[in-house]
């Protein structure tokens, strides 16, 4: 798959894996970890971007608990109707942008955020477009967190592939988030496998 097609995907996804699908789900133990993580590092006014937020079960467990400024880009049309269903006072606080973050985010100043955040998002970012990571880091003023699945669970026995095919479909690409980040300066504070991701959590230089 080329950079557009993967795009295309997720921008034009229902069921399984689609706004819907997550709003259904709300928010799970990564939620919490998000959660308790930003209450140790940053106080209830930092303000927050997801990155590939979808309906925004992580960004609503953070409202939930008091945090004010938060933010979200999705690709999906449909995430920010079905936000305002599932979740109506993130969508009427919360500011939201619609389209691929490597669009979006070259137009942010730098540090714009306290808090950059992704789960399950930048491990679909093709090849071609893996410079969006610097752009990920220049908009992370302190805290930049990631829950990617990296491959490396013996659970899933993927061993060193580099790619994998979720339901023979669309690509996962598997990455060392504390490689990536090291180059842009970033110190590592938190790992954390799971049984599913592994949680990353880095200071800003």
């Amino acid at each position: 798959m080329n950079p557009d097609e993967v795009r295309d995907d997720w921008a034009g996804r229902s069921g399984r894996f689609s706004p819907r699908y997550y709003a259904e789900l709300g928010p799970n133990k990564v939620s919490e970890t998000i959660l308790e993580t930003l209450q140790y590092y940053v106080g209830t006014d930092a303000a927050i971007l997801e990155l590939g937020c979808g309906s925004g079960r992580h960004l609503e467990h953070l409202r939930s608990h008091g945090f004010k400024h938060l933010s979200g880009i999705d690709i999906n049309d449909d995430s920010f109707e079905v936000m305002a269903d599932a979740f109506p006072k993130l969508a009427e606080t919360g500011t939201f942008r619609t389209g691929a973050i490597e669009d979006i985010l070259p137009e942010y100043d730098a540090d714009a955020f306290d808090v950059v955040y992704s789960v399950e998002t930048l491990q679909h970012i093709h090849p071609d477009d893996t410079w969006v990571f610097e752009d990920v880091a220049r908009v992370a003023g302190d805290i930049l967190m990631t829950a990617e699945n990296e491959g490396n669970s013996p659970e899933r026995g993927r061993g060193e592939t580099a790619v994998s095919y979720v339901d023979d479909e669309f690509p996962l690409y598997y990455r060392n988030w504390k490689h990536v980040f090291d180059e842009f300066g970033f110190t590592q504070v938190i790992h954390e496998p799971t049984k599913r991701d592994t949680i990353r959590v880095f200071r800003a230089p």
